[in-house]
């Protein structure tokens, strides 16, 4: 099609969406009066082929229509129509279509119960130096599963707490720690402590509530690790520790817990807005040596740069994604970064 005709074209199919959906809206209440201007599904699919023609198949204008009709507050996009969603499929099942499937062989089931009635699993993290997974639970339950002699055994603790949920979960490789972020805190948990089992530490208060963390993977110092973290205000923090830290910062212990509180107060923690929304994921990509951030903000969606840029108010690289970023990642291979929506 032209393109002016069809700017036209797809004026005249959104304006028969929305008297589709006000029609339907009728329907539902029992205003609507049944006359010659009613629209059916063979008059939406004798329209949408007129507009289009072979541009659309018969199978995607069956879904549009349908998606339309069982929701009617949230209107499917308009790309939907051509079948852009959806896929290169003609839309009929066959033996040929199990050839796109992805098989796997058998994995090994850990039948340990991780989690109790009414948790969740917020976190987890594969450590593949040590052969050890971390799993970090919504009420608070951290836990390392620990591949030895072909056989998998865990090992975990609960973190007590009044109402905050713990929010994401990672490793810090070289202080040999669990870290997890809830709501207020900075969970750190000494995993290998042969005194206690919940032998570690507390960082609190934190301003805003934490949604997010992941450690900064360098090379250059193996007495300290550094973490990164976003909140709900759209902030990215820097947090840099070291072992120094938990002998000269700690104050009193948590009886329920046995952790070591430490003040926030007392480490330097940089901190700067990069997002209008809440920050749903922050990485440190080693290959790039850049961090990333998302936000399901629309303007300041995605930033890829250099984490000295959380110490200082220059410029960073940022992209613009309508409704915004919930996920990122990057393949070496490819040398691309795909961000999901």
């Amino acid at each position: 099609l032209e393109l002016i005709d069809f700017k036209n074209a797809l004026e005249q199919f959104q304006n028969l969406v929305d008297k589709l959906i006000i029609q339907k809206t009728k329907e539902s209440s029992g205003l609507y009066t049944k006359d010659e201007d009613e629209i059916n599904y063979d008059k939406f699919y004798t329209t949408t082929r007129t507009l289009f023609g072979p541009a659309v198949k018969d199978h995607n204008v069956q879904t549009f229509f349908r998606k339309i009709i069982s929701n009617l507050d949230e209107r499917p996009e308009w790309l939907e129509i051509f079948g852009c969603f959806i896929g290169e499929s003609d839309g009929t099942s066959s033996p040929s279509t199990e050839s796109m499937v992805l098989l796997v062989s058998e994995k090994q089931q850990i039948t340990h119960s991780v989690v109790k009635r009414k948790d969740v699993i917020k976190g987890i993290v594969k450590v593949p130096i040590l052969h050890f997974t971390v799993t970090a639970s919504q009420r608070g339950v951290l836990t390392v599963f620990s591949k030895e002699r072909k056989s998998f055994s865990s090992y975990s603790f609960y973190f007590h707490q009044d109402t905050a949920w713990v929010t994401g979960c990672d490793f810090l490789p070289n202080l040999k720690y669990v870290v997890a972020v809830t709501e207020s805190t900075v969970i750190l948990w000494d995993y290998k402590s042969k005194e206690s089992k919940n032998n570690g530490f507390i960082i609190k208060p934190m301003k805003n509530c934490l949604l997010c963390v992941c450690t900064v993977t360098m090379a250059d110092n193996l007495a300290k690790d550094t973490v990164l973290m976003g909140d709900v205000k759209g902030y990215v923090y820097l947090l840099t520790m070291t072992n120094d830290d938990f002998i000269m910062k700690q104050c009193k212990t948590e009886k329920e817990s046995q952790f070591k509180l430490m003040e926030s107060e007392s480490f330097d923690i940089f901190k700067r807005k990069l997002h209008d929304d809440w920050v749903g994921k922050v990485k440190y990509i080693s290959a790039l040596k850049r961090f990333g951030s998302c936000s399901t903000d629309s303007v300041n969606s995605f930033v890829l740069d250099d984490i000295k840029r959380l110490e200082d108010n220059l410029p960073v690289k940022e992209f613009s994604v309508p409704k915004g970023v919930n996920a990122f990642t990057y393949c070496g291979k490819a040398k691309v970064i795909v961000t999901g929506g």
